[in-house]
């Protein structure tokens, strides 16, 4: 078990410790409304978020029956980075629980990270907006020069080391589990976030309702066996 040992606990963002779908999803519905648009369905582009900006952007259109070329698109997916770096934080905030869990995760002696597919340079500015950043030692994401999940590097980057046996994904998305196989890590799955898959085919090593249940949870985890590398 892995009980009281330090652990490298690696964190998703969007839809893990962060509920920024109703931000990503006003900003979505700004872009698209260059194109004459309504307002997109919201629960729809929600299960999307994870998956990013251009299957935002691309998705609402098709619900709208709206064709986009690929150049028009790229043009909506600069705009949606300009108008959500300009305003990040409106209505995005911390999941029930996640802000007090993390301090007693921290002062247990974890060491905490951000492991995020959201572009590097966002996810800082939205965690520094939020006063979070002191929570974390690194917050690595898309852009940081590393592969993304589902890669493992991407893992091995936000804990700083390999050492297998020490390190947690802590996810909502099949990107967070799949990367967290490939690496050899336990897995701990969020149902309440955006992975738009049931949990039962996602297969983590645990399933939590809720984020307040993570110190107990990681109880629970069993060392993986691969050696250190």
């Amino acid at each position: 078990m892995i009980g009281l040992n330090p652990l490298s606990l690696c964190f998703d963002l969007d839809g893990t410790i962060v509920d920024t779908a109703p931000d990503l999803v006003r900003v979505l519905n700004l872009v698209i409304a260059e194109d004459g648009l309504a307002e997109t369905d919201y629960n729809a582009a929600r299960n999307q978020v994870g998956f990013g900006a251009k299957k935002l952007i691309r998705d609402a259109c098709a619900r709208a029956d709206h064709t986009i070329s690929d150049a028009r698109l790229d043009e909506l997916f600069d705009l949606f980075l300009e108008l959500y770096e300009a305003d990040i934080a409106q209505r995005s905030k911390p999941f029930a629980g996640v802000t007090a869990t993390l301090r007693q995760l921290k002062s247990q002696g974890h060491r905490l990270t951000v492991c995020t597919n959201k572009p590097g340079f966002l996810a800082r500015k939205l965690l520094s907006e939020l006063q979070m950043t002191s929570l974390f030692d690194r917050i690595i994401g898309s852009r940081d020069g590393v592969p993304t999940k589902p890669q493992p590097e991407h893992i091995f980057a936000a804990a700083g080391h390999r050492r297998r046996r020490e390190i947690v994904m802590v996810g909502d998305s099949a990107a967070d589990i799949l990367a967290a196989r490939a690496a050899g890590v336990p897995s701990v799955l969020m149902r309440y976030g955006y992975a738009g898959t049931p949990a039962s085919r996602l297969r983590a090593d645990i399933v939590l309702r809720r984020f307040c249940e993570l110190p107990e949870a990681l109880f629970s985890l069993k060392r993986p066996s691969e050696p250190y590398l």
